[in-house]
């Protein structure tokens, strides 16, 4: 098998999508310790994001985060929130060159959007399984 022409980096995050990002957030600070780091809303997307991480680790740092995505308006968000519940949404790479890696699965530029921590984010048209895999381009 040939090799990527951009590999992917380490696992950014694990996104679940909750309707009550407040409670969910309570429930992972009080069980496992986890804190909000920030909390924002994407207008683009419409949907409220709260990133979680363990205690002394930070985004673009060495552990994975956990976001959770509140959607806020009709889309494709509120869309999975209400056929599927809430739950696992989407698991995220980070990259090097999004432009790069969108070309090569067969996408177009447009496909990416601007995400949470006003990174450049998109979602792979294809995947494995049908799991929702998303590319976020980190600051190098």
């Amino acid at each position: 098998m040939a090799e990527p022409p951009v590999p992917a980096g380490p696992i950014d995050h694990v996104a679940l999508i909750t309707g009550d990002a407040d409670r969910t957030a309570r429930w992972y600070a009080q069980h496992l310790g986890l804190h909000v780091v920030r909390d924002e809303f994407v207008d683009a997307v419409g949907v409220r994001l709260v990133w979680l991480y363990p205690r002394g680790c930070s985004p673009g740092g060495t552990a994975a985060g956990l976001q959770l995505l509140e959607p806020h308006r009709p889309g494709p968000p509120l869309t999975h929130l209400r056929e599927r519940g809430e739950g696992l949404h989407h698991f995220c790479f980070a990259i090097d060159d999004l432009d790069a890696v969108l070309r090569s699965a067969g996408q177009p530029p447009e496909d990416a959007f601007t995400g949470g921590f006003g990174l450049p984010c998109a979602f792979l048209a294809e995947s494995a399984g049908g799991e929702l895999v998303e590319l976020v381009q980190r600051p190098a």
